[in-house]
Formats: structure tokens, sequence, C-alpha cells
């Protein structure tokens, strides 16, 4: 895999981290270039949200070192709270208080002058909102509250911790828009999610599974890298024929999608002989980002047992 661009924001390595005798970080290096937007990946419970909290100053890592903003992971953790931006999972303003007054708020933490409220307000479309209350808000005009009290302080690195969860279609279109418009400027972004199309958003993705980074790389080079051979299927029974086909040798994956299969596996005389064993034909396709993850999923899960 190709590394990252020079001058790194983020460049941890080692980073380890137990609770209550269990290892839910091990030793993860993780680099990210200056102005990029990383992508951070995973199953529910991987480690991602622990990463996140040793990178931003939140907690100590075990064992591990490295930079943040060339500031030293385990020594300027105060330091590494005052330039950065850390949008949580959860919404964590004052629901009874409005959008102006939550900002006004934490510029106070952050000893921002009133002139920061106005000019957040205005970069981020809240103006015309700025009496309504938070309660009051949908998800995805939640999430840009959110946003806005994250980089009112304009920091160089914004993490964001599955920021478009339970956002619709186009709020999560727009938001995107704002985390590009940021990138352009120089922030550095690194950002969880659970869906492949923001993955694919991301100059660059990094997959963590049960507490181990397992890929990195753009988006081209981790699909290239697992090596897959991906074929599609059409048939008018696709529950039959998926079923039987799992138990096929050389055959790892097999998805319904309408009328079609698409049959995943590594190595493309066993996938031939498998369809040719079930007497049907096919076609070849692109192996997609998800079909990837869920291979290394599966690899993961095999090499804990």
């Amino acid at each position: 895999m190709n590394e990252p661009a020079a001058n790194p924001a983020i460049a941890v390595r080692g980073l380890t981290k137990s609770f209550s005798g269990r290892k839910v970080v091990d030793d993860v290096a993780l680099t990210v270039g200056e102005g990029e937007i990383a992508g951070f990946l995973g199953p529910n419970g991987s480690g991602k949200t622990t990463c996140i909290r040793m990178i931003c100053g939140l907690l100590t890592p075990d064992a591990g070192e490295g930079q943040v903003l060339g500031l030293d992971v385990r020594r300027d953790q105060r330091r590494i709270r005052r330039e950065v931006g850390y949008m949580t999972q959860r919404f964590s303003f004052y629901e009874d208080l409005s959008i102006e007054e939550n900002l006004v708020f934490v510029a106070g933490l952050y000893g921002l002058p009133r002139q920061a409220v106005a000019d957040t307000l205005s970069d981020l479309g809240l103006s015309s909102r700025k009496k309504q209350l938070a309660a009051s808000l949908s998800g995805g005009w939640k999430q840009r509250l959110a946003l806005a009290a994250c980089i009112m302080h304009k920091p160089r690195l914004l993490l964001l911790d599955e920021p478009t969860a339970g956002v619709d279609p186009k709020a999560r279109r727009q938001f995107w828009d704002e985390i590009h418009a940021r990138a352009a400027d120089g922030m550095t972004v690194l950002v969880s999610t659970h869906y492949m199309d923001e993955a694919e958003r991301c100059h660059r993705i990094n997959y963590i599974a049960y507490g181990r980074l397992v890929a990195s790389g753009t988006v081209a080079e981790v699909i290239a890298g697992a090596h897959l051979v991906t074929l599609v299927v059409e048939t008018d029974r696709p529950g039959a024929l998926a079923a039987r086909l799992r138990e096929r040798p050389g055959v790892e994956q097999v998805e319904p999608f309408g009328a079609t299969l698409h049959v995943t596996g590594s190595d493309r005389a066993a996938l031939m002989a498998a369809l040719e064993a079930e007497n049907v034909t096919a076609r070849p396709a692109e192996t997609s980002l998800e079909d990837v993850f869920i291979r290394l999923m599966d690899q993961a899960e095999d090499n804990m047992r």
C-alpha cells in the first residue's frame, strides 16, 4: 500500500488499550496526512471510538506512542484537546437552548469572542435558524449544529465518530459536502462510518476488527489487495441457488441482488467450477468495498478462534 501524504497530522504506533482485562485496541498504527479525509471503518465494538479518544487526548494508551499535530500523544494531551474538534456519536448539546445559545456556551469554553459565533452560524448556514431550540431540530440539523460547535475554534484536525448515523440520505450528502469543504481549506479529518458510500468519499480508509487494524490505503488499493473475484449469476430461483452455492468449495460470499446473485471468492477457477456444477453461467463484476470488508471481518473472526 502507498504511504499517505508527508507531514502527517496523525502518526501513532502500537496504540493499545484494555478495559477490565479485555484488550479493545491492540497494537494499532495509524497515519493520516495533513488535509486528508481518512475513513475509519469496522464493526460495532471493534475499537474505533477508543482509538479516536486516544488520538484526541481523552484516553491515555496503555502502550504505544506517536504524535497528533506534532504533539506527543501521551505528554501533550491537554494541548491536543485544544487543537482538535471531536464530534461524538451522541448529540450532546442542550436541547432547551437555541442553536445560537449552544454555540455561545461553547465559545465561552474556548474563550472565543461573540463574533466567532456569528461567523460560524453564517458559515454553516445556521443563521436563519439560530433562535430555534435544539430539541426541535431534525437529525440533519442537529449534526450541523454539532459540526459548528466542533469547528468554531478552527481546529487543524477534526475527529468525527459516526457523525451521520440515523440521518437521511440528503442530510448525509450535505454533511459530507461540508467535510470536503473543510478539507479543501486544509483541515484534516478522521471519520468513522458504517456507510460504504461514505468510505468511498475518503482519500484513504482504515479498517479495524477486534481491535486490530487489518487494512489501510485508498479504496482502490484495499479492494485490489483483497484479491477477490466477483461473478454475477442471473436466476429465477435466487434463494435455492444461493443456498447450494454457499456449500460449494471456493465460494466465500453469495449475496442476492433482485433476480441476480453476486458470487465472490479468491479463486476464479474454483468459483467457475462451482457455477458449472450448478449448470449456470455468470458474467464478471467489480468487487465492492462491502465484499472486501465482509471478507476482512470473516478473516478476523477466524483469527480470534
